[in-house]
This record gives C-alpha cells, sequence and structure tokens, in this order.
C-alpha cells in the first residue's frame, strides 16, 4: 500500500479493461485518480467502486482526440486536486484493416486516439508537472509498436509512432525530471480484444510463449512500476508485457 501517496494521476480509457484495472490499483496504492473516457455510464461505475472502497477518484467523459477537452480535463484536476504527477495515456481503439482496403477516415480516427490523444496529453499535462517539479508519463502502446502483425497496418503504424514519439520526450523533458516510457502489451484479454480473439486464437497460441493470455492486472501492475519512485532511474523505455511473444 501507499506506493503513490499524494500523487495525482489522470488515466484515459478508465472505463473497462487495462484503463479500469490500472484506476483501481493506483487507488489501492494511494493516488488521488482522475479517469477518463468516452464510455462514461462504465467509468462512474469505476469510480464508484473506487471511492467506495476507499479511494479518492473522479471521472469525466473525454473524447482524447479533442484539444479543448485535454485542456478541459487537466484544468479540472489542478482545480480539483491542485497538480498532475502522473499521465497514463491508456485510451485507444483498434484496426483490422490493412494498408490495401483501409479508407482514409478510419486510418485518421485511428491516428486522432491512438497518437494524437496521447500527444495532446502529454502538451497541456507537462507544464503541469514542470509546476510540479517532476512527474512520469506512461504512454500504452503495444507490441504491434515493436514487430510487424499482419492485417492491423494502421493500429500498428500508430503504436509504433507512439513508441517513437515516447523516447524523444523522454529527452526533451528529461532535464525538468520529467520521465516518459511506453509499455508493450501483448494478448490482453479485454473487451476491446475479445471480439477478435475467437477467429484468432491460434495465432495468438503460436506467439504467445506462457501457457495462458495477459489480464488487464498484468498490465496495470507494471504501469504502477513506472508511475512510482521506484523506477526514478527509467525514462525513454520499453516495458514490454507479452507472454513471452516478442522473444520469439
Amino acid at each position: 500500500m501507499g506506493r503513490l501517496s499524494g500523487k495525482v494521476a489522470i488515466i484515459t480509457g478508465a472505463a473497462l479493461g487495462m484503463g479500469a484495472a490500472e484506476a483501481k490499483l493506483f487507488a489501492q496504492e494511494g493516488a488521488k485518480v482522475v479517469g477518463t473516457d468516452i464510455k462514461d455510464v462504465e467509468l462512474q461505475e469505476v469510480i464508484r467502486e473506487i471511492n467506495e472502497n476507499g479511494g479518492e477518484a473522479i471521472g469525466f467523459k473525454h473524447n482524447v482526440a479533442s484539444e479543448e477537452e485535454w485542456q478541459q480535463i487537466v484544468q479540472e484536476t489542478v482545480n480539483r486536486f491542485g497538480k498532475v504527477d502522473i499521465l497514463v495515456n491508456n485510451a485507444g481503439i483498434s484496426s483490422t484493416k490493412t494498408i490495401a482496403n483501409i479508407e482514409m477516415s478510419e486510418w485518421n480516427r485511428v491516428m486522432d486516439i491512438n497518437l494524437s490523444g496521447c500527444v495532446l496529453g502529454m502538451k497541456y499535462v507537462f507544464p503541469e508537472m514542470q509546476k510540479a517539479g517532476a512527474g512520469s508519463v506512461i504512454n500504452i502502446s503495444s507490441i504491434g509498436g515493436i514487430v510487424g502483425m499482419a492485417g492491423s497496418s494502421p493500429y500498428t503504424a500508430a503504436k509504433g509512432a507512439l513508441r517513437a514519439l515516447s523516447k524523444s520526450a523522454a529527452v526533451e523533458y528529461a532535464k525538468q525530471n520529467i520521465r516518459v516510457n511506453s509499455v508493450h502489451p501483448g494478448i490482453i484479454v479485454t473487451p476491446m480484444t475479445e471480439p477478435s480473439m475467437k477467429d484468432a486464437m491460434p495465432y495468438y497460441k503460436t506467439f504467445t510463449q506462457l501457457p495462458y493470455f495477459g489480464k488487464p492486472e498484468d498490465v496495470a501492475y507494471g504501469v504502477l512500476f513506472l508511475a512510482s519512485d521506484e523506477s526514478r532511474f527509467m525514462t525513454g523505455s520499453e516495458l514490454v508485457i507479452d507472454g513471452g511473444w516478442t522473444a520469439l
């Protein structure tokens, strides 16, 4: 208990899956949590559970692709809790299109949410972290940002760009004691991945070396480590949580 005591964390995509697990775990470890998601009903249930269990959290409906909404979220966080110590850019969407059959409208939507949303989050959180004298940003990428994955070109392109962006941001802000790291989950059973898992199960089993798939909590504990002062000498790093996929 208390690994994040006194810290304030913004977590996007906090309504379901990994984001919900991160929000609950952060609150258990003493953080004041600001959860955001486009799915407001599910988000408010997560916020209610955290508060009923003795944590402190607030939640906002939030389209991460909106610059105006990002400004509002950061301002609301500072108004309520006085600062921002941690940002987890967790919100994202999937895409199963190839380069040949992708419509540019879908390509742009994937990039807006999976990449530009993270850029906007950092843009408006960094000044508050500078005021606080330190900060930790965790960008949730994917093993698709490290290895090729057939049939997911828009998704892997965005996640690969997020990996590189995290390194550039880490270098830009290191002297100001702001750390930026990326996390690269493998097959994690979440509401986003479950619909596609049934047909692709043999493929996933071939590449996942452990005899089971990941759970949201498996990623949340890695994110907790990067958010905490235990990882104070880590920035620009990639934390891979993939059951051995990228070991091949």
